[in-house]
């Protein structure tokens, strides 16, 4: 098997994305929650990506970039970026974002590699994400 060539991450690398109005930030939100990586047998879509709002700035990331952010192992290979770029490209194409620098996402992953579920299917699929902002785990105390 071949060896996938991780990507050299860093924060200047992020996305950044403007909004219309800030209500947008809810509707991206919930659009991203329906973007991902299909397992079509078990009708389960794993998140991709995630919108960030951090010091007044908005950004499209990976779910891996949120865990280099957090400071833990986070594995980023081209691919993941790609995919990142191809779902900001599609919410740009869909009028819900402004990319502030288009060449941020120049390399982009073919359609394909990707699932949109529409709004009306989001019941009949399990949603899956693999990071959560701003929720931390807690464990259950046993007394």
């Amino acid at each position: 098997m071949a060896q996938v060539a991780e990507v050299q991450w860093s924060r200047e690398s992020m996305v950044e994305v403007k909004l219309s109005q800030p209500d947008d930030f809810l509707k991206v939100r919930e659009t991203l929650s329906r973007i991902g990586v299909a397992s079509r047998k078990e009708k389960k879509l794993y998140q991709s990506c995630h919108i960030l709002h951090k010091q007044g700035k908005y950004y499209i990331v990976h779910f891996k970039e949120l865990f280099a952010l957090d400071g833990k192992t986070a594995n980023l290979t081209q691919n993941d970026v790609q995919r990142r770029n191809r779902i900001t490209q599609l919410l740009s194409d869909w009028g819900l974002i402004e990319i502030v620098d288009e060449s941020t996402i120049s390399d982009i992953a073919p359609l394909n590699q990707i699932k949109v579920l529409a709004y009306k299917e989001k019941g009949e699929w399990e949603l899956e994400s693999k990071y959560n902002i701003g929720k931390k785990k807690t464990t259950p105390v046993t007394v």
